[in-house]
């Protein structure tokens, strides 16, 4: 199995404002589910730079949500893939919080946080099937 030591292993990123729409919950709480969803599209990325492929999502082995996320959010979604077998693509996922609605305030307001803050993490495995591999990684 390669590891994360190589500089050749992908990382990605991706921010998105959760919005009234991803609001599940009272008090304009998001889902859960839906950090999830953005460490799928991470995940989908990371594949597609690695393997030319989008692979499919197989299993978390482990998620934590950290701190919640309201609607007007900005969420920083990030993920890199640690470990690398013949068709299996371990990840590590992060997502923060920049910015936060203020509601408070008044219903537009909204902050720069200055230290953002971890909401999520998580850890995964992904498969591309060999047939769909479309780099060679080999020395």
């Amino acid at each position: 199995m390669e590891n994360a030591k190589n500089s050749r292993l992908p990382k990605a990123m991706i921010r998105v404002r959760m919005s009234q729409a991803d609001a599940h919950y009272g008090g304009n709480l998001v889902d859960g589910a839906r950090i999830l969803q953005l460490f799928g599209d991470v995940a989908t990325e990371l594949l597609i730079r690695y393997d030319g492929d989008e692979g499919l999502f197989r299993a978390y082995d482990n998620v934590e949500f950290l701190a919640p996320v309201f609607a007007g959010d900005y969420i920083e979604a990030y993920g890199e893939i640690v470990e690398v077998g013949r068709t299996s693509r371990k990840m590590k996922f992060e997502a923060y919080k920049v910015i936060h609605s203020r509601p408070d305030i008044n219903d537009s307001a909204a902050e720069v946080l200055d230290e953002p803050i971890l909401v999520c993490k998580a850890s995964g495995t992904c498969v591309v099937p060999k047939d769909k591999q479309r780099y060679n990684h080999e020395e």
